[in-house]
């Protein structure tokens, strides 16, 4: 049983930076490499793709990734866990066995994790109880179920801990929650209990902290942002974690970014609710626990935590097609770049109106003025340009493709000075609507597979 790990952060989502995990296999010692591919929105893009083409549906990037990593790993020993499987994590795998061959490295152990797309299997699960309201609204699954395109349970670390315990070097999962692509290697590694819940809950929050990436480590930092070296060459974070639940946050040296009290707290407080009340499949983590001490340059010592027991729920993450959206941008330029754009809503909207079209939205922003802060905007003089970007949803095809025929014409008669519409008329696309569920443990296991190169 080791009593140090080193777990590295390679991807924060699906399309982040490629070139991240091999630096972090080549830059500097690390036990295990995580990578984050998903969102909730990014299972029901995966499921659509799965579709048209049942061997696609796995996070594309992480081919190219595994081709380029393939030798260090296989040559250092470094694990890899990671979520990219999608919706077809077997498909995703084959991909990588391919690699593997190609590259000449046979005999490494590919876990797979499979189990959560229950999308096909709805109907026996709700006779059996399983729910499935929306958690936050309280709306009927049954407003909703003819119209859904995917739904995946949130597995845990325990699929991964088992595959790891059979050798897997590499884990491919579908949809597990981020932070246990990062505890479970500690929980296996460290042979912890399942119950004891402030070491379970400190692998939690390492999770936490590696699941984005560089925004731990620099990115996206709304401190004093200007401090921050080389983003270009940012160092994504690594979690050096112990055997008594502590662990250290720090990257590669030589590479970009920083590693401190404040890029860790930001990161801390990103996607949470009760901080008391942190809940994953294992246990609940308390945030409010948390203790930081900055070591040395680049080093933050995380310990303290404490931990609760877990739920007897999963949740649940499910999309459904809510009807169709276009957006539509034109530039109006000084002077009165403003008052020429706010004209410009104007007459759109009375055209729409007199066209007879419905819709359930119609949002308009003015880029360069309110399009981040909304009504909280400060207000400004003299400003230079400003584009008017406009969008509607509704549930009719055909009212949303007329709004496309509407915003040409207004270069011509609507107000002066207009520029930057291009790529043709705005098209109608589908909307994917997220609906988060719960639903009893009991209903539901993951299966787990060990395919070898």
């Amino acid at each position: 049983m080791k009593d140090k790990i080193r777990i590295a952060s390679g991807s924060g989502f699906w399309g982040d930076l490629q070139s991240i995990p091999y630096q972090q296999v080549t830059k500097g010692p690390v036990d295990y490499l995580m990578m984050d591919f998903l969102a909730e929105v990014t299972m029901s893009i995966m499921q659509k793709q799965k579709k048209r083409n049942p061997a696609a549906g796995y996070a594309k990037d992480l081919i190219q990734i595994m081709k380029e990593i393939l030798p260090s790993i296989a040559e250092k020993n470094i694990k890899v866990v990671t979520n990219g499987g999608g919706a077809n994590p077997m498909g995703c795998v084959e991909e990588i066995v391919k690699c593997a061959h190609k590259l000449g490295i046979k005999g490494m152990k590919i876990g797979v994790v499979t189990g959560d797309d229950i999308l096909d299997s709805l109907d026996d699960l709700l006779k059996r109880g399983a729910g499935l309201d929306n958690m936050e609204s309280g709306q009927k699954i049954s407003d909703v179920k003819e119209k859904l395109i995917s739904a995946n349970v949130y597995f845990g670390a325990r699929p991964i801990v088992e595959v790891l315990k059979k050798g897997a070097q590499i884990v491919i999962t579908g949809r597990t929650t981020d932070t246990s692509l990062t505890y479970a290697p500690m929980i296996h590694e460290f042979k912890w209990s399942w119950d004891d819940w402030d070491k379970l809950a400190a692998g939690v929050i390492a999770g936490h902290i590696l699941e984005c990436g560089g925004q731990s480590s620099g990115g996206n930092f709304l401190g004093d942002w200007k401090s921050v070296p080389d983003l270009a060459h940012i160092g994504f974070p690594i979690a050096e974690a112990y055997l008594n639940g502590e662990f250290v946050i720090t990257k590669h040296q030589n590479t970009g970014g920083m590693v401190s009290v404040e890029t860790v707290s930001e990161q801390l407080m990103y996607e949470i609710g009760d901080p008391t009340s942190y809940i994953t499949p294992e246990c609940i983590a308390d945030f409010t626990s948390i203790k930081l001490e900055q070591l040395e340059k680049d080093r933050v010592r995380v310990y303290g935590i404490k931990g609760k027991p877990a739920t007897d729920l999963f949740k649940v993450s499910m999309a459904y097609n809510d009807g169709y959206t276009a957006i539509g941008n034109l530039t109006y330029s000084w002077p009165d770049a403003l008052e020429k754009a706010k004209k410009a809503d104007e007459i759109l909207r009375t055209r729409l109106s007199d066209l007879g079209l419905k819709f359930e939205e119609i949002k308009t922003e003015f880029l360069g003025v309110n399009a981040c802060h909304g009504p909280l905007a400060a207000k400004q003089n003299e400003i230079n340009e400003v584009v008017l970007r406009i969008g509607v949803r509704s549930n009719h095809h055909h009212d949303v493709e007329a709004f496309g025929k509407e915003i040409a014409p207004l270069i011509l008669t609507g107000p002066p000075s207009v520029t930057g519409f291009a790529g043709g008329r705005p098209k109608a696309n589908e909307v994917i609507a997220y609906w988060p569920a719960l639903m009893p443990k009991k209903l539901v296991h993951p299966k787990v597979e060990i395919i070898t190169t």
